[in-house]
């Protein structure tokens, strides 16, 4: 799926990564640092959305390879928009991960009585550091890719009416 209706399938699905990945990261954060999120239906709503973006996130990739692959010259903006795209599958993947396991955690405290404040502390840490680094590089790339299709366009656009 290179095309959808006439315009490349990237520039539509890029707009689901740009809001999955920080959406399921920051429910991630919240149900990482706040053990009562993981007793509502926020837990679940967090592994289907991180499920989504696992799933959409290479079909948004391979669009973007596609569209890509059709220019002869490309600028060094967007080789680096390609590369850091071309990562977004891991940080997606990571989410997914995260998901999973505050899920599985969530049914290990359920047979126990016992908090773990160590389990707990470690959780939260390293939920926070895929939320935030999933964060930061969705931006990046978001950046690297406005960059290459809108640098110096409005510029151009100003100049051409006079204003």
């Amino acid at each position: 799926m290179n095309v959808v209706n006439g315009l490349p399938a990237h520039a539509l699905l890029v707009h689901f990564v740009v809001v999955l990945v920080p959406l399921t990261a920051l429910l991630e954060i919240v149900c990482g640092v706040w053990p009562a999120a993981q007793r509502g239906l926020l837990l679940w709503l967090t592994l289907v959305l991180a499920a989504a973006t696992m799933v959409l996130t290479p079909i948004t990739v391979n669009a973007g390879e596609w569209l890509y692959d059709l220019r002869t010259n490309t600028s060094p903006i967007l080789r680096e928009h390609a590369d850091r795209g071309g990562t977004m599958v891991y940080f997606s993947a990571a989410l997914l991960v995260v998901a999973i396991g505050l899920v599985v955690l969530r049914f290990i405290e359920r047979r126990s009585e016992r908090r773990r404040l160590v389990t707990h502390v470690i959780v939260a840490m390293v939920v926070l550091a895929v939320g935030i680094s999933s964060m930061v590089q969705v931006y990046r790339t978001g950046d690297a890719g406005a960059q290459s299709v809108w640098g110096g366009e409005i510029a151009r656009l100003k100049k051409a009416n006079g204003t």
